[in-house]
């Protein structure tokens, strides 16, 4: 297995009015963080704050190239990025306890925190079409170049893993500086990592390593 530390490129926040910062998405052009009671929005490049959705916002965010999905509370909701609007809710497969959240090849990869688990998940009707297991509580969750990582928070300590997306077996792990912890996780298919800072308010990009 490949060891290595994380390499903290920048940081992003705290927010105006976002006290903790859950799932991380990107739309290619904005990062996207679930903030409680709303999505918000910003530049990478600039780190300026551009939209907010009054939507409910508690876990996972996930972009489908057209939709956001947003954990909230038990359910997962499909939501128009351009209005806010709540377009469909298929049922959490952790039943509230669901973390992170991921887009891939037409399903959703549904962290479930402290059950240490990864859900496939069909987007239309919730329905899970596999499952596998980590070692750690798991945060978010993130797809790049056929490759599935996620994050881990426990004991104050987290870190990035990429595991095996059939059997969860750890192929790679990038170790987060001590207290600085992982609440959500996204690739902007290159060479960064977008991560959720949790109650710190902030979101970090971490080096991908090549």
């Amino acid at each position: 297995m490949r060891k290595s530390n994380a390499e903290i490129v920048r940081e992003y926040g705290p927010f105006p009015g976002a006290d903790s910062v859950g799932g991380v998405t990107y739309d290619g052009e904005n990062v996207w963080f679930a903030a409680g009671d709303r999505l918000v929005a910003f530049d990478p490049a600039s780190g300026e704050m551009r939209r907010t959705l009054d939507v409910a916002a508690h876990a996972g965010t996930a972009y489908d190239g057209k939709h956001i999905f947003q954990i909230a509370e038990d359910r997962i909701q499909k939501i128009d990025p351009k209005t806010g609007q709540v377009l469909a809710t298929i049922p959490a497969p952790g039943g509230g306890g669901d973390s992170g959240l991921a887009w891939a090849e037409g399903t959703l990869w549904v962290g479930h925190h402290r059950e240490r688990k990864i859900h496939q998940v069909d987007p239309e009707t919730g329905a899970v079409l596999r499952t596998i297991e980590s070692n750690r509580f798991v945060t978010g969750v993130t797809w790049v170049d056929g490759e599935l990582w996620h994050g881990t928070w426990e004991s104050d300590e987290s870190d990035l893993r990429r595991v095996d997306p059939r059997t969860g077996e750890v192929l790679e792990t990038i170790e987060m500086p001590n207290g600085v912890n992982v609440s959500g996780l996204e690739s902007d298919g290159g060479d960064r990592f977008f991560c959720g800072g949790g109650k710190a308010g902030k979101v970090r990009a971490v080096r991908r390593p090549r």
